[in-house]
């Protein structure tokens, strides 16, 4: 994400509500583009809800998040706060035939963090064939693209998301993306070229190999660190009656190996493959989303053992309707219970003098109940148990965590 200064912010939102009140007074309407049974998680970044007028060429939408924290920790608890998690605004244009540009700008924390999460050209000549360029979603497993609040039962991201990978990972860059259709048969797939990594991922405060530092970097849309672009490519398949899998890798050289055309270090490779299904089981509607991605990182010799050069993480959730009908004026509502089963392993291997297992490992199960009014509204109750384990494998770390908040788009 690109980070602005707060004046711009507060002019971009006058901007927007203003063309959000010229909107109003048209023929409004709340427009999802396209039949949901075509839709790829690939389609997640372009496809908002959104707020459109004959008389406007601009659509407008987004969605807010907000909960209550009440945590333990070793018995330990600093009591019960309120949260104002993000606010995120989406806007689109037809530009021209075929040109179509989308933008989504997300505030978090109450305002403390404002960034440009997505903003891209696209140019379409084909179904197989599209280009796209600008600030794009690096396309590395499902839910890096797939990620809007008001579609998850839970409060938090996966671990995997956020604390292996950079969840809402986004560069400078650009590329091609298509589909195809056969029956009840859908492909699809994405490649892009863009800045990539730094060093911020072996050096930063975690004292840990930790991709997400490098978000933290605003140069990466101005300048790429290593010079070598980054390159993230993706293959789905989808069949309407079974679900959908996606098959993803990014890589590419995150240090500085070259200065002034001589080469001052090693080069350092970044490599990260991922897999992601999701499906509904029809005769119960049962919902299974699921994703596991491994990392493969390049560690200097002078760093010690506690810089993982492997990593792996996982979630699973499972999401079962207990009640579907009419509640009050609201036709489609849905009681729900899920589950969330995270892990994350920092550090794969074994430490040389001993050869016992390396920790750095992070368990999590997270049982819900949500209720959506409005599939695109969900109140949820989230009860968090996690298990931290230290890089020399001391007994594990417990938390808990009770969440209660609610998602919409609007």
């Amino acid at each position: 994400m690109i980070r602005i200064s707060t004046s711009t912010l507060i002019k971009l939102i006058f901007s927007f509500l203003f063309i959000l009140s010229f909107a109003s007074h048209a023929q409004d309407s709340l427009k999802t583009k396209k039949n949901s049974a075509s839709q790829m998680n690939m389609d997640a970044a372009v496809n908002k809800p959104s707020l459109t007028s004959d008389k406007s060429p601009v659509t407008l939408g987004g969605y807010l998040e907000a909960n209550s924290i009440y945590s333990t920790e070793e018995g330990i608890s600093d009591g019960l706060s309120f949260q104002a998690r993000r606010l995120t605004l989406f806007m689109s244009a037809n530009i021209a035939k075929r040109i179509s540009f989308m933008t989504e700008l997300e505030i978090e924390d109450g305002g403390e963090e404002m960034a440009i999460e997505f903003a891209a050209i696209d140019v379409t000549l084909d179904p197989l064939l599209n280009f796209r360029g600008g600030i794009v979603m690096n396309p590395i497993g499902a839910f890096n693209q797939n990620h809007d609040g008001p579609k998850w039962e839970f409060v938090e991201r996966p671990d995997m998301a956020v604390n292996m990978l950079a969840a809402t990972l986004s560069n400078a860059g650009f590329g091609a993306y298509g589909k195809t259709y056969a029956g009840n048969w859908i492909f699809g797939y994405e490649a892009y070229v863009t800045n990539g990594f730094d060093n911020t991922i072996i050096s930063n405060e975690e004292d840990k190999t930790y991709l997400p530092s490098a978000k933290e970097n605003p140069e990466r849309f101005m300048e790429n660190h290593s010079g070598k672009a980054t390159f993230t490519g993706k293959v789905s398949i989808k069949n309407r009656n079974l679900g959908e899998l996606g098959i993803s890798y990014m890589g590419g050289t995150y240090n500085k190996f070259e200065d002034d055309g001589e080469e001052i270090e090693d080069k350092a490779r970044l490599d990260v493959f991922a897999l992601d299904f999701n499906t509904t089981i029809k005769a119960t509607n049962t919902t299974i989303i699921g994703e596991a991605a491994w990392s493969w990182i390049d560690i200097p010799s002078t760093y010690t053992q506690q810089y993982g050069e492997k990593q792996f993480g996982a979630f699973v959730d499972v999401v079962q309707p207990i009640y579907q009908n009419k509640v009050l004026e609201w036709e489609n509502a849905s009681l729900n219970f899920a589950a969330r089963f995270d892990y994350v392993d920092w550090n794969i291997g074994k430490f040389k003098e001993t050869n016992t297992n390396i920790g750095d490992e992070r368990i999590a199960v997270t049982p819900a109940i949500s209720f959506r009014p409005t599939p695109g509204t969900v109140f949820r109750i989230n009860y968090r148990y996690q298990w931290d384990t230290d890089v020399i494998n001391n007994p594990a770390e417990e938390a808990a965590t009770w969440y209660f908040g609610f998602s919409t788009y609007f």
